[in-house]
């Protein structure tokens, strides 16, 4: 099991939950704060003698009167994996989108997802177990979409189609937008043949379902 891990969690309840479930896997060092900056300072403090070996952090931190220049968790991960690839990540959340997960997933590089709901510090004994295995680790009530094409598989060219689109310009006009910011392909042929092979896949009719599929996703 591992020696050591920081949690990074602002609400006291879910903080100490963590904390008795890694002292019943018998995890030997562990750690907790309550602010992005605290956890970010812990872990890099801690390469000068013996490493975190696992991040468990929330997403969402409320703000009070300390001001943080960290401010949520998907944040605290970029800027942890930054200073240490090694770090080994586990989400703790009640997020639900599974647009969201995904990319933390193919983005940020987690380890696992474990959602806070019923049965929860079960799932994250089974998720710190998995991890520690080498494993990725999901909620097992969260499932990734099971459509020809799933969020996993959006890249960032499709993601600027669909913000812009969001944002209320007409497609017609995108690939100027796409010219002027030197975005490739951005001709009007490749911007439709895109829009239209994201709506086979996702099944869905026209544009607005689109992007109101993948507001609910969370992707945009």
């Amino acid at each position: 099991m591992f020696n050591k891990i920081l949690i990074a969690e602002d609400h006291e309840s879910s903080n100490f939950s963590v904390q008795k479930i890694l002292e019943e896997l018998n995890v030997p060092d562990v750690n907790h704060v309550y602010y992005c900056d605290d956890a970010f300072s812990q872990i890099k403090k801690s390469l000068d003698a013996t490493p975190y070996e696992v991040l468990i952090t929330d997403l969402s931190f409320e703000e009070d009167h300390r001001k943080q220049f960290i401010k949520n968790g998907r944040e605290l991960i970029k800027c942890c994996k930054d200073l240490d690839p090694e770090l080994k990540v586990i989400v703790f959340s009640g997020e639900h989108r599974l647009g969201v997960i995904d990319l933390l997933f193919s983005e940020l590089k987690i380890n696992a997802f474990v959602r806070k709901a019923r049965s929860d510090a079960k799932e994250l004994k089974k998720a710190i177990e998995a991890v520690y295995n080498g494993e990725t680790y999901i909620s097992h009530d969260l499932k990734l979409p099971v459509k020809s094409m799933n969020t996993l598989e959006f890249s960032n060219y499709d993601i600027i189609l669909l913000q812009l689109l969001s944002e209320g310009v007409l497609q017609k006009n995108i690939p100027q937008i796409l010219q002027e910011r030197e975005i490739h392909p951005n001709s009007l042929s490749s911007v439709e043949k895109r829009m239209n092979a994201m709506k086979l896949a996702l099944t869905v009719k026209n544009n607005e379902q689109l992007i109101a599929y993948c507001k609910d996703l969370g992707i945009i």
